[in-house]
């Protein structure tokens, strides 16, 4: 019995011809080339879906210089840090915002000294056509990879003392305020905090909020811990406050992960949550809803964050003039405070 001859895929000229266009025409629709009507871009659109037509990578890339690859850089290298619930729904938003595309996600780990010479080549070779970076302490060396390198870059979070062009952010002074505030209202008036990582921006933002709601309410920080947005660090900056300030009565912690771990060291110490001391957190994560009692924390727009900076590397490559996003924050109530 014959075998049936193999399918010949679709090709450029057919495209054009269902279009009634000619070939050139239909090559810029199909790059996304400027200066192409959005009549001719529709009818050439209308021809690929129904003729079933796949551009042909590698002369696309040839075409318009580009790899349909785009890089998410995180400053760390152990893999576990995917599990974390923060940069989870930062690359759910980051896959979500590029379902409509044709491009691919890389993700690259780059603290240590080899996932850093890793990503130097990636960018100096125009391996990607941008990048998105995640977790940048002031000093990181991948602000000056990035600026050497050239390759269009957009930050999740701004780095400390340095304003990029890009970049999408929450308002994390503005949170660490209603949290501060909120403490506050209750009547809370010997108001601790656990602040996240030092040299980093987001901690240093939301320490400030802290302070800042402190003396509008003509009071002074009781006690500050550095923590590491872990939920071990939050129970072991607790203990250390408990020990030196043990008339505390209101934590904010610069993260939920850490507000978790300072629940497990009041616990530990015989202090009732919200009767003794209130506790809020910040980000807004799943565990706030696990934890005894359940964390009255500020909502960041995790997923968000993603997506924005997803669209604003998207319209930097389309040469679209885009500007910094700072993403608004709230407070969510629960039973900690």
């Amino acid at each position: 019995m014959a075998t049936a001859a193999p399918r010949r895929q679709p090709t450029l000229d057919q495209v054009a011809e269902r279009a009634g266009v000619s070939r050139s025409a239909a090559s810029r629709a199909i790059n996304n080339a400027p200066h192409v009507s959005r009549a001719t871009r529709d009818a050439v659109h209308r021809a690929v879906k129904e003729l079933g037509y796949l551009p042909d990578r590698t002369a696309r890339a040839l075409a318009t210089r580009r790899t349909g690859i785009v890089a998410l850089a995180i400053s760390h290298d152990d893999p576990q840090l995917f599990a974390d619930p923060f940069f989870a729904q930062v690359i759910v938003g980051v896959s979500a915002a590029l379902e409509q595309t044709d491009l691919h996600l890389l993700l690259c780990l780059a603290s240590a000294g080899r996932g850093r010479a890793r990503l130097t080549n990636l960018l100096r070779t125009r391996g990607v056509d941008g990048v998105m970076l995640m977790a940048l302490r002031g000093d990181d060396p991948l602000t000056r990879i990035v600026r050497e390198a050239g390759v269009p870059a957009v930050y999740g979070g701004r780095p400390l003392r340095l304003r990029p062009r890009w970049y999408v952010d929450a308002d994390n002074a503005g949170g660490a305020r209603l949290a501060t505030e909120h403490l506050v209202g209750l009547g809370r008036t010997r108001i601790v905090t656990i602040t996240g990582e030092s040299g980093t921006e987001v901690a240093e933002a939301r320490q400030r909020g802290y302070r800042e709601a402190l003396i509008m309410a003509g009071l002074t920080p009781h006690g500050v811990a550095e923590g590491d947005f872990t939920e071990a660090g939050g129970a072991a900056a607790m203990t250390g406050l408990l020990a030196r300030h043990p008339d505390l009565d209101g934590v904010f912690a610069a993260s939920d992960n850490m507000a978790a771990g300072a629940l497990r060291a009041l616990g530990a110490a015989g202090r009732s949550v919200p009767g003794d001391v209130a506790v809020v957190g910040f980000d807004d994560l799943g565990i706030a809803t696990r934890t005894d009692p359940p964390l009255t924390t500020v909502h960041q727009p995790i997923q968000a964050l993603g997506g924005e900076m997803t669209r604003m590397l998207l319209g930097v490559l389309d040469g679209e003039d885009r500007v910094p996003v700072v993403l608004p924050t709230h407070l969510v109530r629960r039973g900690s405070a």
